[in-house]
């Protein structure tokens, strides 16, 4: 559930600018022969300086495997992540469920592995949070007097939006929109804080975001212990590791064997290993493919709204 290397929306508008030059508007293949560098994408919920430390151990092994500078590429805009993988400034990434199957159906992307957290699930939750003691319960929330502020996820978060329109939204015939006097998009971080402070009603989250909070810096543990949750999910799939499918063969193979292992060596290096993972709140990387997504698909025809009359 990071301070860019740009701010978002100025990562986003130079992709669509990007898009815009002519021939370059199609996902070119791959360079000709092997690449000479790599960059892994990484969803960032809070600023670059939190989740730096977190990844860079793991990506200098990853460097190590593979033979190849591997350089991380920081954003919390799903947009910016997906178009980074479809024009090939990142080869492969970290990606929540809803925009890896972005990248499968628009940039190129095959999914190799997914995640497994420390209680060894691959499946979180969607949540919604209120403010403790406001007196709001889910049904004061879903009266949709418009009196109410209300914070979704980005468009593309699988938990901060396809979720709750899926499985909380669209099953009453609520629009969020008509519901509430304010619906404003912002990331977990950004929402967890808002409803803590009492700037927002209620807002979505889920169960790595707050997980993470719970156990984070200082601030972000005062907002977790202001917030309580009234809505969760069923499962929902874990995030997926996923690399460009025009990759060379042998360094698909070198990348999907690196995580799929990874944590499983023996003595001092598989220890040193998994507490890399564990500050990652992971345990495993276990492989996967392209129908690991296929509930996200089912999730996308369930939260669609309905079909015009006639």
């Amino acid at each position: 559930m990071i301070r860019r290397f740009a701010p978002a929306a100025v990562l986003a508008a130079s992709l669509v600018a990007l898009a815009g030059c002519g021939p370059a508007e199609k996902p070119g293949p791959a360079a000709a022969g092997a690449p000479t560098a790599l960059a892994f994408s990484i969803l960032s919920a809070e600023d670059q300086a939190s989740y730096e430390p977190l990844w860079r151990p793991m990506l200098d092994d990853l460097s190590r495997a593979t033979g190849l500078p591997v350089k991380a590429f920081f954003s919390s805009n799903y947009t910016a992540l997906v178009q980074a993988m479809r024009f090939n400034q990142v080869q492969m990434g970290w990606f929540s469920a809803e925009p890896a199957l972005e990248t499968v159906d628009r940039a190129s992307g095959e999914v190799f592995a997914r995640t497994q957290d420390l209680e060894g699930k691959d499946t979180y939750t969607s949540v919604v949070i209120v403010k403790k003691c406001s007196g709001k319960t889910l049904d004061s929330i879903l009266k949709c007097d418009r009196t109410l502020s209300f914070g979704m996820g980005d468009p593309r978060s699988t938990s901060g939006t396809l979720a709750p329109n899926a499985f909380l939204f669209r099953p009453r015939n609520i629009n969020p929109a008509t519901c509430f006097k304010v619906v404003r998009s912002a990331t977990h971080a950004a929402n967890l804080f808002s409803v803590g402070a009492g700037v927002l009603d209620a807002s979505t989250n889920n169960s790595v975001g707050l997980d993470f909070a719970m156990n984070g810096a200082p601030e972000a543990r005062r907002a977790y212990q202001n917030v309580q949750v009234i809505w969760e999910s069923p499962p929902l799939p874990e995030s997926a590791i996923v690399y460009r499918k025009d990759l060379p063969p042998e360094l698909k193979a070198k990348i999907r064997t690196f995580f799929t292992t990874y944590g499983k060596a023996p003595g001092a290096e598989g220890v040193r290993q998994r507490e890399i993972m564990a500050k990652l709140h992971y345990t495993a990387f276990n492989p996967a493919d392209n129908s690991y997504l296929d509930a996200i698909r089912t999730m996308r025809q369930t939260a669609a709204p309905p079909a015009p009359a006639g």
